[in-house]
Formats: C-alpha cells, sequence, structure tokens
C-alpha cells in the first residue's frame, strides 16, 4: 500500500511541475506549436535516463524512492498522452507540418535525451 502513497505523491508533484513549466513555456514562447509539451518531455526523459543508469544502477535508490521518482515523479512529468493530443488537434486544424514536426521532434530529441543522460551517468559514474 505505501508504494501507491508513493507513486500518487511524486505523481501529483510532477503533474504540477509539468503544468507549470509547460505554461511558461508556451506563454513566453507565443506559438501554435507546442514547445511546453516538448521541452517538458525532453527534460522528463533525461530525467529517467539519469535516474535509471545512474541512481538505480548504482543502488542509490531504495525501492519506494525508485518508484516515487521513476513512477511517481517522472510519470505525472512526462506528457505523452498531452503530447497525442496536441498533435491530433495540429492535424484537425490541417497543421500537418507542424504535427510533423511535434512527432519527430518528441520522439527523436527524447530519444537523445535519455542516451545523453546515460553517457553522463557513466562519464560520471
Amino acid at each position: 500500500m505505501i508504494n501507491y502513497f508513493v507513486i500518487s505523491v511524486g505523481a501529483a508533484i510532477g503533474g504540477m511541475l509539468r503544468y507549470g513549466l509547460a505554461s511558461f513555456i508556451q506563454k513566453k514562447v507565443e506559438s501554435f506549436f507546442p514547445y511546453g509539451t516538448l521541452v517538458v518531455n525532453i527534460l522528463g526523459s533525461f530525467a529517467l535516463g539519469f535516474i535509471m543508469y545512474y541512481l538505480d544502477e548504482k543502488d542509490f535508490l531504495s525501492p519506494q524512492v525508485r518508484l516515487f521518482l521513476t513512477v511517481g515523479l517522472c510519470g505525472g512529468f512526462t506528457t505523452f498522452s498531452t503530447f497525442s493530443y496536441e498533435t491530433l488537434n495540429l492535424i484537425r486544424n490541417s497543421q500537418f507540418l507542424l504535427a510533423t514536426t511535434n512527432v519527430l521532434g518528441s520522439v527523436f530529441l527524447c530519444l537523445i535525451a535519455i542516451y545523453l543522460a546515460y553517457i553522463v551517468s557513466k562519464a560520471i559514474g
């Protein structure tokens, strides 16, 4: 039961961070393209990669802290469901180039971010 509580707290914090950061970025950029969501996905991918490839592999984390950070915090912070919704809205608004850019940018940049976290973790480990 404690695992569900730990995950819930992490997800609540991650969700608040996601909303705040994505909203802040989107207001600053003032664009139809969902830059806020893209940035959150990249940062979330890097954070998850660092947690798993460095902290977890070095046994720095208890099982509950790992759940809090990965399933909870990162799960609440990353936004692929929002990504899908926003991409569909771009398609529905005939913004096909922006939709394609969002899909390719999110997938490839997040893969690069998690790979960079792997490299950084190995370099400092």
